[in-house]
């Protein structure tokens, strides 16, 4: 890896293009959401894409946020 591009290496991993789709139940309006432009519907499951190398990172916001994850699909959409 010494004095290989940071872009060559993204460019040649596989997950770096891999989204998945997460749905969730059970988010509330709060403090964390309320900078979100866009209002949480307080019933019924959200979709949300999220990449492979940020999956972690949403899964705690989400968390943070009141939710419930039932379901993790790999995105169809190239």
């Amino acid at each position: 890896m010494l004095g290989q591009s940071a872009l060559v290496g993204a460019a040649n991993n596989p997950s770096a293009s891999r989204v998945f789709v997460y749905e969730v139940t059970g988010l509330r309006q709060n403090e964390t959401n309320d900078k979100n432009s866009y209002p949480v519907r307080r019933s019924g499951s959200v979709f949300i894409k999220v990449p492979y190398n940020r999956m972690n990172e949403e899964m705690q916001r989400i968390t943070r946020m009141g939710g419930t994850i039932i379901n993790i699909t790999p995105s169809t959409e190239g």
